[in-house]
């Protein structure tokens, strides 16, 4: 059976057919080119530098382009790196294709759209029931293949869809603790608070930003849509209910320093915004530990604050569980 990117240990060399990830051009600190890049496959990614790099290197190992990556796995300050050899461009002659190279979610894709429907059936609320149903009748195809990241958490195909359904397995063991929640509300702006991301990213492959991703980001994004569909369906635009909506999905990130323009003012959108942050660190930390052999600690994980975690040594509950990625 032939070794993926992640089967390697550290000290070993590779010969391997491999995806860029993400390709960028930078200055050492004497002022020398280099690229920083980031190789993947569907068992996960690395990093690794290509030294003495200039804008033809650039321009042919760019981010997308699937080549034959000679070099060693090494590890630098607690994180894994390859230490490139060589690359080479792989035609298309040579029967490779970007699906071989991309991470899917756990869960399939039908199975999830099942679940998602069963909460969007639970919406009493007709306002929020229809612009969710309108929303995922528009984005559906987007929605179950696209990332919910381009590296974080839930970076895979699909990840979205996943990411969103397990909120809403979190939102229902609240609402059923709670009773005070307004379950409908809380169910619809964990469906739409990251459907946005369907126009930010550019999809599974190779994921970067689009335009608007940039420019406008995710939650101005749904909130956009979210008033077109309201417009559409001839829904009042100044209904409270419409107010409601739009506040869950542009108060998410709970934080003005997180890129949120609202803070959470409602309790359903505090909840949301805890759950999501609780989602995506869980998602982390155990696809982290899933990748670290037992009695040692993580990587450190950015999206911790560079925490590390350790995985026990008897752990049945982690080697139970289903493999993220």
């Amino acid at each position: 059976m032939l070794k993926r990117l992640l089967d390697y240990n550290d000290g070993e060399e590779m010969d391997i057919v491999v995806l860029i990830r993400n390709s960028q051009l930078r200055h050492n600190k004497k002022n020398n080119l280099y690229l920083a890049m980031q190789f993947g496959d569907d068992s996960g990614e690395i990093h690794g530098n290509y030294w003495d790099a200039n804008n033809q290197d650039a321009a042919t190992f760019s981010t997308g382009t699937i080549v034959e990556l000679n070099g060693k796995r090494e590890e630098y300050q607690g994180r894994p790196q390859i230490r490139i050899y060589s690359l080479r461009v792989v035609g298309p002659q040579e029967g490779y294709n970007l699906d071989q190279f991309i991470k899917s979610a756990p869960e399939p894709i039908n199975e999830m759209e099942q679940e998602l429907n069963n909460f969007v059936a639970q919406i009493q609320n007709k306002t929020w029931k229809t612009i969710v149903e309108y929303l995922l009748k528009k984005w559906g195809k987007r929605f179950y293949d696209y990332p919910a990241g381009k590296s974080n958490h839930h970076a895979v195909r699909g990840g979205l869809a996943f990411h969103t359904l397990s909120m809403l397995k979190d939102a229902k063991g609240l609402a059923d603790n709670y009773e005070q929640v307004n379950r409908s509300l809380l169910y619809a702006g964990c469906i739409l608070h990251d459907m946005g991301k369907v126009l930010e990213l550019t999809g599974p492959a190779a994921t970067q930003y689009t335009t608007e991703g940039n420019l406008v980001g995710h939650l101005v994004l749904i909130d956009e849509q979210i008033m077109l569909a309201a417009n559409d369906l001839d829904f009042d635009l100044e209904s409270e209910d419409l107010l409601l909506l739009r506040h869950m999905v542009l108060s998410h990130h709970g934080k003005f320093e997180y890129g949120s323009p609202k803070l959470p003012a409602l309790l359903e959108a505090e909840l949301l915004h805890r759950i999501d942050d609780l989602d995506a660190a869980v998602y982390a930390v155990t696809n982290a530990l899933q990748h670290t052999p037992q009695g040692q600690f993580t990587e450190p994980l950015l999206s911790q604050d560079g925490k590390r975690y350790y995985h026990p040594k008897h752990d049945p509950a982690l080697e139970k569980a289903r493999h993220l990625e």
